[in-house]
């Protein structure tokens, strides 16, 4: 039989064509010979072609869902499925169950559309791949696994676990950076204060003196002039820095050389290192546990991680493992992955725990990456706090300095009242 197929080669380009096979996973193994793997496998009909989701859909930025309250709601959604599912509950009438409880509202319409695709036939997997927003490739490709094996629940029950810590480490980061954030706000508004407001009071005071200022006082003065004066000049330049950093980012050296400085900054690239190789290790553990093959498992973790140097060290990963290569080798880069991890991986490999294993050192590696967040967020504020010091202190010893020497010049010889 003919089978058209839509994948990923080598590099990472998405290819489409046509194989013949014997059925849909000849195809897929004909497929991975050849270095592509196959995304999506379907039947090449007479008058025409059907490409039905045999396998996991990956886009080009990967998400387990799109924003926080949306995990919330995919995670609650699954652990609610996998309890009316282990009970004996059938899904459509889990689904509809969901429906009920949930408010008015695009979440209701998502459980409403799932329902009605799964009433008419299809697969859950099948249905959450119309809704790509709410339900990425690693949830779709756990919850076939799950139908195939008749394992729903115990799989319902991994991506609520795999959703929930993803949430949690979001509201440890957002709630840690608050304060520091609170404090960068601060330091912002009042050298702006400063700048604006209160040095042009102290400019008719020193035109009164007659003399001239101290380098400091006469920097600051002219600086405040030029802000005041020239205020479009200066929100045109922040404008087009912050524009042009944009653009540039967005770009893929942009990107990169942002990848390599988030990695190499001290106690940031720690932070890094750490929140990428939980993220890895817990989608990885989480895919080989569900029996999903390791390739497609890698293929998958590929685009769970949005540094760009990760991707490239599992595509790498992806080729050595394709070469018959154990994975810890494939994996084996001390500058990216800590080397614990490594033998950890080995070990695991050895003795054929590796998605245990892997579990293992993800919960290991998120709270190293929680006990990261407090160790900078607590460098953050003292830091903060002393910038904020430096720049009114300077200010304010600027303004004083005119009056000191204007003191120190009337108490001097020849400077008291005859």
């Amino acid at each position: 039989m003919k089978v058209l197929y839509h994948g990923y080669d080598r590099a990472g380009k998405s290819v489409k064509g046509v194989i013949e096979g014997s059925d849909v996973r000849e195809a897929r193994e004909l497929l991975r010979r050849q270095g592509i793997f196959a995304m999506k496998l379907g039947a090449a009909e007479a008058g025409g072609v059907s490409l039905d989701a045999q396998g996991p859909q990956i886009s080009g930025k990967f998400k387990l869902a799109g924003g926080a309250s949306k995990l919330e709601k995919v995670a609650f959604m699954m652990r609610q499925l996998s309890l009316l599912v282990h009970t004996g509950t059938t899904v459509v009438d889990a689904l509809a169950s969901l429906e009920k409880q949930a408010p008015q509202g695009e979440w209701r319409d998502v459980l409403k559309q799932l329902r009605a695709k799964v009433e008419e036939g299809k697969s859950l997997a099948e249905a959450m791949s119309l809704r790509p927003d709410y339900f990425d490739a690693v949830c779709r490709s756990l919850v076939a696994a799950g139908e195939s094996g008749g394992q729903l629940h115990e799989m319902c029950d991994r991506l609520s676990k795999l959703v929930r810590q993803q949430v949690r480490i979001r509201k440890t980061v957002g709630h840690a950076l608050i304060y520091p954030g609170l404090l960068m706000c601060v330091a912002l508004g009042v050298t702006i204060t400063m700048i604006t407001f209160v040095l042009p009071r102290f400019e008719s005071l020193f035109d009164t003196l007659g003399s001239g200022l101290p380098p400091m006082t006469a920097i600051l003065m002219d600086i405040s002039k030029f802000v005041r004066s020239e205020w479009y000049f200066v929100l045109g330049g922040l404008a087009a820095v912050i524009g042009g950093a944009f653009l540039y980012l967005r770009t893929m050296h942009g990107q990169r050389t942002l990848d390599l400085l988030a990695l190499k900054t001290p106690k940031l690239g720690h932070f890094t290192r750490a929140y990428a190789t939980a993220r890895i290790a817990r989608v990885l553990g989480t895919l080989l546990d569900g029996k999903v093959p390791l390739l497609e498992a890698l293929a998958l973790s590929r685009h769970v991680v949005r540094n760009s140097l990760y991707v490239a060290l599992l595509a790498r990963a992806e080729e050595t493992v394709i070469r018959g290569e154990p994975l810890s080798a494939a994996l084996d880069d001390p500058a990216m992955l800590p080397q614990s991890v490594i033998e950890a991986v080995r070990s695991g490999e050895k003795t054929g725990n590796l998605a245990p294993v892997l579990t293992s050192v993800a919960e290991f590696m998120d709270e190293d990456t929680e006990q990261t967040i407090k160790t900078v967020t607590g460098l953050l504020e003292p830091l903060i706090l002393l910038f904020l010091g430096l720049v009114v202190g300077t200010m304010a010893i600027s303004m004083m300095l005119p009056l000191f020497d204007l003191t120190a010049a009337g108490a001097g010889p020849g400077g008291g009242t005859p």
